[in-house]
Order: C-alpha cells, then sequence, then structure tokens
C-alpha cells in the first residue's frame, strides 16, 4: 500500500513509489518547528511539552540540543545561518549566536508582551516575519497560562533597525507561514480559534507589495476538510507542502489540491532537508518522521 494519494495527475511525477514513509524518532509528546542545518546533516525540533530542542542526525539519532528551551515552538535560519526560534515559555523571538549564547529580538509589541510566537521565516532582506496566536499561553501544556494582552497578529521584524510592524491583524489563528520561492507571495494558515470545532481553518496567500514590508490581497487560499491547517513549506516550482488534519497536502500555486501523503497520526509542522532539499521531515504528534520526494525545498533569492 502506498504512503500517498493521487488526486491530480500533475502529483505523479512528486513522488516516489520505491520510497515509503520512515519513523525515525518516537516517544515525544508534542514535535514541532522542524529545521534542517545543511552545514552541519543535522534537524533540530522542539518537543513543546518537554521543554526541549532536539537534535537529529542520520548517523547519530536523537539527542538533546536545548533543555530547558523556554518552551520553544517554530524555528527557521537566517541570512547569517544562525537559529531563529519562538519561545511560548519566553513569550519571544530569539537567536542563537555562533558562541551559544542567546540573543532576544523581540518580545513586547506596543509596550505590552507577545502572546505565544509560534512560527518563523526569515526573508532574503534578512528581515523576520512571524505569527503570535496565543496558543501557547491558554493552557499549561505548553508553557503556562497567561492573559493575552494583545491580538493574534503576524508581525514583521527588521533586526537592522530594531522596527516591529503588524502586517497582517485580520486573521483568528495565524500559524505557520512561508514565502514562495520569488517572495511574491506570502502563505498564512489559520488554525483558527482553539477550542471552537467551528472555527474557520485554511491556508490564506497574501502578495507581497511592491516594498518587499507590506501584504495585500489576502484570500483564502486552500481549505482544511479534515482538521486543521498547521505548518507548511513550499518547493523549488512553488508548490505548496502543507501539514493537514489527515496528512500533508501538496497543493498547487494555482490552489489546485494535487495529492496526498498518508500519515498515521497528525502532523503539526514539516520542512524539506538531507541531499539536496529533496527529503521531507514531518512533526506528527509524537513521532518524527521523514520521506523522500522528487522534490527540492525552495531556496529563495
Amino acid at each position: 500500500m502506498s504512503d500517498y494519494e493521487i488526486l491530480d495527475p500533475r502529483f505523479r511525477s512528486m513522488v516516489l513509489p520505491n520510497a515509503p514513509l520512515e519513523k525515525l524518532a518516537d516517544g515525544f509528546r508534542w514535535l514541532e518547528g522542524p529545521v534542517w542545518f545543511a552545514d552541519m546533516q543535522c534537524l533540530l525540533f522542539s518537543d513543546i511539552p518537554n521543554d526541549r530542542i532536539m537534535r537529529w542526525t542520520a548517523s547519530g539519532g536523537v539527542s538533546m540540543f536545548r533543555q530547558p528551551s523556554r518552551f520553544a515552538n517554530g524555528h527557521a535560519r537566517d541570512r547569517e545561518g544562525r537559529l531563529v526560534g519562538c519561545l511560548h515559555g519566553g513569550r519571544a523571538i530569539v537567536r542563537t549566536e555562533p558562541d551559544g549564547s542567546v540573543t532576544t529580538l523581540v518580545e513586547r509589541f506596543d509596550g505590552k508582551p507577545l502572546n505565544s510566537p509560534n512560527d518563523v521565516v526569515v526573508k532574503s532582506d534578512g528581515t523576520i516575519w512571524f505569527s503570535d496566536p496565543p496558543y501557547g499561553i491558554q493552557t499549561d501544556y505548553e508553557g503556562g497560562k497567561r492573559e493575552s494582552e494583545l491580538p493574534a497578529n503576524l508581525y514583521r521584524f527588521d533586526p537592522r533597525d530594531n522596527t516591529l510592524n503588524v502586517v497582517i491583524g485580520d486573521i483568528a489563528g495565524p500559524n505557520g507561514l512561508c514565502f514562495s520561492p520569488d517572495e511574491k507571495r506570502l502563505y498564512v494558515t489559520d488554525t483558527g480559534v482553539q477550542f471552537e470545532p467551528d472555527s474557520k481553518r485554511c491556508i490564506r496567500v497574501y502578495d507581497v507589495g511592491d516594498d518587499g514590508k507590506s501584504l495585500r490581497h489576502g484570500r483564502d487560499f486552500h481549505t482544511a476538510t479534515a482538521g486543521h491547517a498547521d505548518g507548511i513549506r513550499c518547493d523549488e516550482d512553488g508548490n505548496v507542502w502543507g501539514a493537514v488534519g489527515d496528512g500533508v497536502h501538496c497543493v498547487a500555486p494555482d490552489g489546485t489540491l494535487l495529492g496526498r501523503i498518508e500519515v498515521p497520526c497528525t502532523v503539526s509542522n514539516l520542512c524539506f532537508g538531507d541531499r539536496h532539499r529533496s527529503r521531507l521531515f514531518l512533526c506528527a504528534s509524537q513521532t518524527l518522521y521523514a520521506i523522500w520526494i522528487n522534490r527540492r525545498g525552495a531556496q529563495r533569492p
């Protein structure tokens, strides 16, 4: 039995019939935030309720990268190769320096503490875009219950002058995000309002303004019919690979659902990595999976 479902003929060339879904490790609590370090041939990912960041390598398996992590969630690398992370417990965006020290980049907006930064992406100009829903402060499971003082926003932070601006303020639950390969589009998942099962859950898309700082023409791109959409990544052809309730969905730039990778449990996030960026690493509930595909992850300008 294959690990994928072909819904559009275009998807047939993207998957490999002899490359099954592989379980790399399990025994975690809730995995999130995968990021690939090609220069060190390792994957970093968050085990949020256990308050730790883990490391996986093909030769050594799983080891500890950082504990406590202040309940880290999403991660990205900046243009200098440094780790940029979202903290639920710290309610901040932080950067790990080459010497291992951690610098806090953002923790407040308009004098109020952030909610619980969830996911992050770094644009080619060095700016840091991140989502800030209240999910991490609504329970004690992922960092500690606290009061929200800000709306659920998506922000743009420029580390060159420390400016912080709201770029999207009309999404109930901004979550995963990724730029198209040419950075003319930004995709953002709306995971909805936690504990409200009828809340809207979809992937939205926005056009990036000519100034490279603003977004416009927001519209629905792909609706999750089972569960909700979470982490997303683009391949080099602009297809969106998304963690959705019933597996991994691959959606063409025109919005057509091309196919689905079947996964035994809920996938929260994913990233491309390994050889030629052609392996998908999947954070799925308590298990880390991977599958080789016939597409490479996007390399932006």
